[in-house]
């Protein structure tokens, strides 16, 4: 957790932690879904001093979660697709629509 986060978000990452690793992830791996998670929170809220653009417009992470749990989840939005295809200098990215994003990138769709 960075410096000067509050006891809410100490708690918050570590209840997200520990689901994570009760759900058998790796401790790592369990630390990155729980900060990422809190961290994506503390920028739809205002408390970092800076934030991307899926972090601030796209939905909650607990509604998100939410929507996955059930069956026929439609996966990552096009936004997140589009900005892991621009991590890895997918070219051609930005005219592709979101199953051609899934292809480019390997995912199901």
């Amino acid at each position: 957790m960075p410096a000067g986060s509050s006891s809410k978000r100490e708690r918050q990452y570590e209840h997200i932690k520990e689901s994570a690793q009760d759900r058998g992830e790796s401790a790592g791996r369990a630390k990155e879904i729980a900060a990422r998670t809190v961290n994506k929170e503390r920028a739809r809220s205002g408390e970092s001093k800076t934030a991307s653009r899926t972090s601030t417009q796209d939905m909650s992470s607990g509604k998100r979660g939410g929507q996955r749990s059930g069956k026929g989840s439609q996966g990552p939005t096009y936004d997140q697709l589009y900005e892991e295809a621009k991590r890895r200098n997918v070219q051609g990215r930005s005219d592709m629509n979101k199953q051609q994003l899934q292809r480019a990138l390997g995912k199901k769709g």
